[in-house]
Parts: structure tokens; sequence; C-alpha cells
């Protein structure tokens, strides 16, 4: 049976906007029914997804590592943050056009004095301990390895990842006329997606292009850009930012 882990790694009682937006998504009550159905048999579990909610994601490699029948994991694009702690959770293989991205938990919207900052800085410091938990139990590397890892935002290739044990296996790796060559410390700056499913360069291309005149966008079935219909860009990307909580 497979079972896919992509999109936002979310909490249970966020399925709804996710449903209503079109996003992809996973959570663990999803993951958790396709659990109960496969019944103890084989699982092989695909990864593409750039993480989200670090207790949403502790629950599902829980659930993962407590399942009583084969668990195999399949890295076929991006396990990022919340998805690389998911993807230490059985057996991995990983491609070699894929990437593992591991990096510090992170909050927003804290105010208050330096008491209620120092305390932030201490519960995400513990944070990071139980991710870096994940880390150490595949690969056997040290809690400051893990940690330093985290602290670096540290993307891997599929070789370098198999280098320091978080996967096992590189699909393919039969049949590759070159070898592969590790990535490490690559920051996101740049890249295209920045993690969302609307890059925000396109929409500040589509903003200046545009002005204050509506964009019609063109409906695709199934697609995230369907949100944007007959709207005006600029007031659809604030309120992007505010369902997701930036």
């Amino acid at each position: 049976m497979d079972i896919e882990i992509k999109g936002d790694i979310i909490e249970d009682d966020s399925q709804w906007l996710y449903d209503w937006i079109g996003w992809t998504y996973t959570s663990a009550k999803n993951i958790s029914s396709q659990l109960k159905q496969a019944n103890g048999q084989p699982i092989k579990v695909k990864v593409n997804s750039p993480g989200g909610s670090v207790f949403a994601a502790s629950e599902i490699y829980t659930e993962l590592r407590n399942y009583p029948g084969d668990v195999k994991i399949e890295i076929v694009g991006l396990a990022a943050s919340a998805a690389s702690v998911i993807s230490m959770a059985g057996k991995s293989i990983m491609s070699p056009t894929a990437q593992i991205m591991v990096h510090n938990v992170s909050t927003g919207g804290v105010r208050g004095d330096y008491r209620v900052m120092e305390h932030t800085a201490e519960v995400l410091k513990n944070a990071n301990d139980t991710i870096a938990n994940a880390y150490m139990a595949k690969s056997g590397m040290s809690r400051e390895k893990a940690l330093e890892l985290m602290n670096n935002e540290t993307w891997l290739s599929a070789e370098k990842a198999k280098e320091l044990g978080l996967i096992d296996e590189i699909m393919f790796e039969e049949n590759n006329k070159s070898p592969l060559r590790g990535l490490s410390n690559f920051k996101t700056k740049g890249l295209y997606n920045s993690f969302s499913s609307i890059p925000e360069e396109l929409i500040e291309k589509l903003i200046q292009a545009n002005g204050d005149q509506p964009i019609l966008v063109p409906k695709q079935k199934d697609h995230k850009v369907d949100f944007l219909m007959q709207q005006n860009i600029e007031k659809e990307k604030i309120k992007i930012m505010m369902l997701r909580g930036e």
C-alpha cells in the first residue's frame, strides 16, 4: 500500500481550510486512517513535502515507528523540515534528484517582555532537541552533529544523506554513470518555489506587470491557481499570507 506525504504537514483541525483553498496537505489523522486500512501489510511512504507542524510530524513519525508491518520510506522530491523527521521513520531510499533539508524549529507571533522571549527561546531549543532525536535514532550520529546540521539549515543530496546515515539506499544507483555530489548549507534564498504553492516571485511580477487591474487566470482543474481567478492579485497575496500564518 502506498501512502503519500505531500504538501504542508498540518494539524488535524486545519484540514477544512486546506480543503477549501485546494492546497495539498498531510495530516496525522489521514495517515493514521490509512495505516489502519493497511492492517499490518507492507507500506511504502512516498515523501515530497516542504514540512510544517512539528507536532503533526511527530505524531506521524510515531505512528509509522509503531506500525507492525514493514515500512519503506521513498524520498522522491523534497523532504524538508518536519517532512525530514517523518522520513526517519523506516528503511529509506532516496531519488538521486531529491533533497533533504534539516533546520531549527521556528515560531512566529510571539509578544511580550524579555522573560517571554527568553522562555520562547528555551521552548524552541527543547523542540530542536526532540527533532534531533529522529536524526540520531536513524543514523547513530551524535546530538551535537544533528544540532549542527539543524543550526546550519543543511541541504543534503542523496549521496550526502546516505553518507550521514539518514537514508539507506539511493534509487537507480547501479545505473548512475557519474558519482553524485553532496550539497550542504544550501540556503533557501533564490529558490523559485520558496516552499509556497504560488511562488512569491511570480506574484510580485504579476503585480508589477498589471498594476491595480484584475488578473484573469484561466481555470485549470485541481490547480491551486483557481483560488486567484478573476481577483486582484495584490489583495489575494495578502489573503494567502494571512491564511498561511505569515
